[in-house]
């Protein structure tokens, strides 16, 4: 279910989740039980923790945190055969 924001005046923002179609224009605060007026925003969809999220994190954190490599990768050597039967497989 999608997390949707909710100001309350005297204790500031929380969030709730609400099914699309029941979402209401006010909800009570946790703190202080009075109406809390929602605030348009865009509705978070994917839950904290989640591997879309982390997945997400981590190429945001690559844009501005690149890796710093010293050198390029070693290149891998294909191995040489000896055998004439691998002469007729087909190459890739």
């Amino acid at each position: 279910m999608p997390l949707y924001w909710f100001h309350c005046r005297a204790c500031g923002g929380f969030d709730v989740a609400f099914a699309m179609a029941d979402v209401p224009a006010a909800a009570p605060c946790p703190e202080c039980a009075s109406s809390s007026k929602r605030q348009f925003g865009v509705a978070a969809l994917i839950r904290p923790g989640s591997a879309a999220t982390r997945l997400i994190d981590a190429t945001k954190r690559t844009a501005s945190e690149p890796a710093v490599v010293t050198a390029p990768p070693p290149r891998r050597s294909l191995p040489v055969t000896r055998n004439p039967l691998h002469r007729k497989l087909p190459r890739p």
